[in-house]
């Protein structure tokens, strides 16, 4: 009892009402500087910021924009490219993510049936639509099937529905998703990869370089056909590569290609981490889950479709082969790794999970805290570089609240 009432003591301290229409005023340390201040939302919106005197004592309870998750195959056994996708799953899925601070995600189709993917675009874009959940989606991520079929470079992709850019088929896609195709994830070495990549681009679809071998002149025609980002760098990639001729220098040494990486402490070492974010910096840096499904839910085998998946506390793998096969955390999770590994602060790695990915897909209206933003606002605490979730704000609704 006494825990219960200490808990709603520090919760008061940040959160109180704004006024009779359910609007109100935060009060927490602003991520970015780490300054005592009042948040003030009004009509979905963030009406007001004050910084408070530094000397006040005050819990500490962090305030940030909510995080962006580009990449997300799937959560608490909602698969976002399996057989039995509803909108009911995508609603039940995208509460969950709120819970670990998601305000906003793409939720990602991967290489499949091109009747299965057209069938689960469909369910996404209806799912859009729902007002309850639609804020938070404002659109997906295709990930293949237009990606190396190369053991390795392919992943966990089913090498049997992998095939070369087809413009007039993602058409296809595109109409089933009702346009909500935002970022495809694509390989630049295929046959018609470069004019495809040009067609994205001009109808406002973000390329990005994944699961591929391609070479440094690949790279640098992919990008001058408009491509600028790579996916999940260090994954999607052979373990055995020339040490000088693969696709990992290119991308890295390339300006104009921002990085996504999985920092969940499993997908890549703490030394490509820190040499990914040295080399490209805070700006060119965005964190991704790229969990699947099974995230959240608890471990054991579980059948999916063809194969079936090991879910570990960390990571999910292909038991037979003992590869990866995918993550199982959250985004959240990934900003403290990342702070860990690099002892970049807190307010870098927002930018990287929240801010960046915002710029990236012209999201004006989220991924900072300032006047007149959209109110997507988590507030946390940093426990041995962990974030723990208390509350969740989307578009200045109450969404999740930890008590």
């Amino acid at each position: 009892m006494k825990t219960i009432i200490a808990t709603m003591i520090i919760l008061s301290q940040f959160l109180t009402p704004y006024s009779a229409d359910e609007n109100e005023v935060i009060h927490a340390i602003l991520y970015s500087d780490g300054m005592p201040v009042t948040v003030a939302i009004a009509n979905g919106k963030i009406a007001k910021i004050q910084h408070l005197d530094k000397d006040r004592d005050m819990a500490d309870i962090y305030v940030a924009p909510g995080l962006i998750d580009i990449q997300i195959n799937g959560y608490m056994g909602v698969d976002f490219s399996g057989p039995d996708l509803t909108v009911d799953g995508v609603r039940k899925a995208t509460k969950a993510l709120w819970k670990a601070g998601v305000t906003t995600y793409f939720p990602t189709v991967i290489t499949s049936d091109i009747d299965r993917m057209k069938k689960n675009f469909a369910i996404l874009a209806e799912a859009r639509k729902d007002p309850e959940i639609g804020k938070s989606i404002p659109g997906f991520h295709m990930e293949g099937p237009y990606i190396s079929p190369v053991k390795g470079f392919r992943g966990a992709h089913l090498e049997k529905y992998i095939k070369k850019p087809d413009w007039e088929e993602f058409q296809e896609l595109q109409r089933a998703a009702n346009g909500g195709i935002k970022i495809i994830t694509m390989a630049p070495e295929l046959e018609g990869a470069i004019p495809f990549i040009r067609n994205c681009v001009a109808s406002g679809v973000v390329v990005s370089l994944g699961h591929h071998n391609g070479s440094a002149k690949d790279v640098q025609l992919a990008v001058d056909a408009g491509a600028k980002m790579a996916t999940h760098l260090g994954n999607g990639c052979a373990n055995e590569i020339n040490r000088h001729y693969n696709p990992l220098w290119p991308q890295l040494s390339n300006d104009a290609i921002t990085t996504s990486i999985i920092a969940d402490g499993f997908h890549l070492t703490r030394e490509e981490v820190r040499t990914f974010y040295k080399t490209k910096g805070v700006d060119n840096t965005i964190l991704v889950s790229d969990a699947l499904d099974l995230a959240g839910l608890s471990p054991g085998e579980y059948t999916r479709g063809e194969r079936t998946l090991l879910l570990t506390p960390n990571v999910v793998k292909l038991p037979k082969e003992n590869v990866l096969a995918g993550a199982a955390s959250p985004i959240s999770k990934c900003v403290g790794v990342i702070m860990n590994y690099t002892q970049c602060g807190l307010s870098n790695a927002i930018r990287m999970a929240s801010t960046n990915p915002a710029t990236m897909f012209s999201l004006d209206d989220r991924g900072k805290i300032a006047l007149d933003r959209r109110a997507d606002l988590i507030l946390f605490t940093m426990e041995d570089n962990k974030m723990v979730l208390i509350k969740t704000f989307v578009a200045g609704r109450l969404v999740y609240s930890k008590d």
